[in-house]
């Protein structure tokens, strides 16, 4: 179910419902055979990520094992984007990674949660679409929600939690993440 153009609810025991949970079977059983190789096996990565998403990676993807997830087929990603280890990718309400984006150490992005109100909170899963755009760094130990842009050019300091979109060319950081400064190239 739509809430709006960007949110929606999927409620417990639908076939909607039943569709997410054997998603997150399909996904847990290629992360298990993905997190069984090591930074040598970039070929193997790629093709076990290809697998997850339902597409060709770029021939620049780096992944760094161990890596998670509970879907695939609702993430898009673009040329040389480099992953690193134990990061952890929900993307039930779509997560998109544009070009040349860089992303730490143990960063989570994470599109679905649940409702806040505790009559509600175990009736399903709400999901917000997340954008990451060009050349973004997202340093180590992030955490990403549901319904977020990041903005070309930014960057998320390490140990931030995102709430609200990035704007371009920003340096953002805390919990949650405020403005820091503009970034700017000094070539």
């Amino acid at each position: 179910m739509e809430i709006d153009d960007r949110t929606k609810f999927i409620s417990r025991r639908t076939p909607e419902s039943a569709a997410m949970s054997a998603e997150v079977q399909r996904a847990m059983a290629i992360t298990a055979a993905l997190n069984r190789l090591t930074f040598n096996d970039a070929e193997q990565v790629r093709a076990l990520f290809s697998e997850l998403i339902g597409a060709t990676v770029d021939p620049g993807f780096v992944l760094i094992p161990p890596f998670y997830a509970t879907g695939g087929t609702n993430t898009r990603i673009g040329s040389n984007v480099f992953v690193n280890q134990n990061c952890t990718f929900y993307d039930l309400g779509g997560l998109d990674i544009a070009d040349d984006v860089m992303i730490g150490p143990n960063v989570s992005i994470i599109t679905s949660g649940h409702p806040i109100d505790p009559s509600k909170r175990r009736s399903g899963v709400v999901a917000d679409r997340i954008v990451i755009e060009r050349n973004v760094w997202i340093a180590a130990g992030v955490t990403i929600v549901g319904g977020v842009t990041v903005g070309e050019n930014s960057v998320v300091a390490a140990g931030s939690v995102v709430t609200k979109d990035v704007p371009p060319n920003t340096l953002v950081g805390g919990n949650p993440a405020k403005f820091i400064r503009k970034v700017a190239n000094r070539d």
